[in-house]
């Protein structure tokens, strides 16, 4: 998968640990939301940057009050018609304040990135050979928006009524 961020394609150096594995010392590493949980005074007191992976099935909540120590969060989206990654970004971002990175992975298509963007998700896995072409047309291709998120942008019933 490539690693689409700010606008850019990057390396992806983050290393996704499975909760049976021994974590490596010198790169920054996901853990699942279990594995958090059970290990979070230990995953702390590492010197790399640290990031959570939450399914569709797990909310942030549980882990709000240690966001400021949680450098990336990554969405698991297993399906494109799982839209609870789109409310978990907006809860972070929103509500609980979360300023690292919101990454998309899973089933992330071109249709759903301008929305998950305007959600909060700063960060996005997609298929190699993605273009940032096609990105940046992704992100433009919508002049007008239904839904409010917290990104500002007024929406078309909100523009109605101002008219």
């Amino acid at each position: 998968m490539s690693l689409i961020r700010n606008g850019s394609i990057v390396d992806n150096d983050w290393v996704n640990v499975g909760d049976d594995e021994t974590l490596p010392a010198d790169v920054p590493v996901f853990v699942s939301l279990t594995r958090w949980l059970a290990e979070r005074e230990t995953l702390m007191g590492r010197n790399t940057p640290i990031g959570v992976t939450l399914s569709s099935s797990e909310a942030p909540e549980a882990i709000i009050d240690d966001l400021d120590r949680i450098q990336v969060i990554a969405l698991q989206f297993p399906t494109f018609k799982d839209g609870r990654g789109y409310s978990y970004a907006r809860l972070l971002r929103e509500r609980y304040g979360f300023e690292g990175e919101i990454r998309a992975s899973g089933d992330v298509l071109y249709d759903q990135w301008f929305a998950m963007s305007r959600c909060g998700v700063d960060a996005f896995e997609v298929p190699e050979g993605t273009t940032i072409e096609a990105f940046n047309e992704a992100m433009t291709e919508f002049s007008l928006v239904y839904q409010a998120t917290g990104d500002g942008r007024q929406t078309v019933m909100q523009l109605r009524h101002r008219s």
